[in-house]
């Protein structure tokens, strides 16, 4: 890996046991106020040691007031004009957007952006094309010689103009898009157009994904994402930038346009992408080919948890970071328990099952590896009514763990630190321990049971010194010998975080 990029990487994940928080989930209401709760929260979660906020996409998507983000219309209106049927996003106006920003960055917190570069939606014109047609499920064989369509490829912008760019897109700045011909859905890969090399190889090639597929080799496109983002980031002073989709886009484009921005603001700026895969070897590839300047999700880590809660008992917690980014490239991964994706009722559903939470969030915020990410339902809670696919309405709730993510986030804060001794050897019941530092003496002991209750015999740094459970689910302190060794418990299907016993407890 290059200097540069272990620098940046470290500079920008491992400051004093950082911790991400994705500050939205899919089904947030549409009334334009989650920039105002940002404001209002940040302190909060800086004390307790959240160190950097994942925002959803802050433009104009194809359904206004109600898009999530994804949909991607205008990069360009952070709720500042007048177009697709609101001034506002779905999370507020520009200026809401712009003192959230300035709020974390008061607080201490980092904000990172989230980036839609593979596709844009909502066109305002359509215009007639001539391209291949290939099966959606296989980008390799053509179904049949040229067709041609009229496709919604123009984006004039009506309602901001020419303001902060005077690009307009067209049919030259897009590589395919798809369409439904004789009932079935298709994708039409453009006249003089190619599929992306260094893409993940699902479906043959998985350039496209939807929409209006940018061509991000075209100069003009290339140029005109250059220029958002030093626009953004001098209009917001954002530090980093989450990229969607990033196994459908050339690898090497998020190198060279990171690289491209940071030289342009004068800025280190960190970036993490969301490939989703369960291919280590196609997770390692990408991050070769960005030279290392782009983390990633670990969605391997993600899908063990989400297995672990499912199986119960049945599963080995010894395997439980097997195939997992965390495992094979600690510096690039940033792990998860659940985000917006895996939630109920989304493409790609995976939700790992409530009791099982608490143990995964001890997994990623209480071990040495890593760069957390805390899920926002998962520490606020959320309840929503959504259609379906079926039109039938469900009642979904998302309980909130907040009480038992809190204690961690302290113990990461007061006690995770120095050497880490996994004692990983029981089916049902694993634990590890952390010796601590100078400046955070005693350490922490974590002890988890998937079956029954559990305890593992554990060396701490401190010998003859009484541990508690911080997270009360033991009340029994445990002392340690002359050796430093004690028996750590914790209750069935549950974790227990254990630390020092002083005079004056905070944790």
């Amino acid at each position: 890996m290059q200097i540069r990029a272990l620098l940046h990487t470290e500079s920008s994940m491992h400051d004093t046991n950082g911790v991400m928080m994705q500050y939205f989930h899919w089904y947030l209401p549409d009334d334009g106020s989650l920039w105002r709760e940002v404001a209002i929260n940040v302190i909060k979660l800086a004390k307790l040691g959240v160190s950097s906020l994942w925002l959803p996409p802050a433009y104009k998507g194809i359904d206004g007031a109600s898009d999530v983000g994804y949909a991607a219309y205008d990069l360009f209106d952070l709720g500042e004009f007048d177009q697709k049927g609101s001034v506002r996003t779905k999370y507020g106006t520009r200026e809401e957007f712009l003192l959230a920003c300035a709020a974390a960055r008061d607080a201490g917190i980092r904000v990172y952006a989230d980036a839609v570069f593979n596709h844009k939606l909502g066109g305002d014109a359509q215009e007639t094309v001539d391209g291949t047609p290939y099966d959606i499920e296989d980008r390799q064989t053509p179904l049949s010689d040229v067709a041609q369509i009229d496709a919604w490829t123009r984006f004039e912008f009506a309602g901001r103009g020419s303001v902060h760019s005077s690009m307009k897109w067209h049919s030259q700045h897009f590589s395919a898009v798809d369409y439904d011909h004789e009932g079935a859905k298709r994708v039409l890969l453009l006249t003089g157009k190619q599929f992306a090399d260094d893409v993940d190889g699902e479906k043959g090639n998985f350039d496209f994904l939807m929409g209006c597929d940018v061509d991000v080799s075209h100069p003009d496109v290339r140029a005109e994402l250059e220029h958002w983002g030093e626009w953004f980031v001098t209009a917001t002073g954002v530090d980093g930038f989450r990229f969607d989709a990033v196994k459908h886009v050339n690898a090497t484009f998020f190198r060279d346009w990171l690289k491209a921005v940071e030289h342009r603001t004068h800025r280190d700026l960190f970036g993490v992408g969301e490939y989703w895969s369960q291919s280590i070897e196609s997770l390692r590839q990408f991050i070769h080919l960005t030279d290392g300047a782009i983390s990633l999700f670990d969605v391997p880590l993600h899908t063990n948890f989400h297995h672990a809660g499912v199986a119960g008992d049945t599963f080995d917690l010894r395997t439980i970071f097997a195939n997992t980014l965390v495992q094979a490239d600690p510096t690039h991964a940033v792990t998860f328990v659940d985000n917006h994706d895996s939630q109920p009722l989304q493409s790609l559903e995976s939700a790992v099952d409530a009791w099982f939470k608490p143990i995964a969030y001890a997994l990623i915020l209480l071990r040495q590896e890593g760069y957390p990410c805390i899920f926002y339902p998962d520490f606020f809670g959320a309840a929503y009514r959504d259609a379906g696919d079926d039109g039938v309405p469900q009642d979904i709730e998302l309980a909130s763990h907040s009480h038992l993510i809190q204690t961690m986030l302290r113990v990461r804060q007061e006690a995770s630190y120095g050497e880490q001794t996994d004692y990983f050897d029981e089916h049902h019941c694993i634990g590890w321990t952390r010796s601590g530092a100078t400046e955070h003496p005693g350490g922490v002991a974590v002890v988890i049971s998937n079956g029954g209750a559990g305890s593992r015999w554990m060396q701490m740094s401190r010998a003859n010194h009484a541990y508690y459970d911080g997270s009360g689910h033991v009340a029994t302190p445990v002392r340690t010998n002359d050796d430093g060794f004690g028996d750590f418990s914790c209750q069935p299907r549950s974790v227990s975080v254990w630390v020092l016993k002083t005079d004056d407890d905070t944790i």
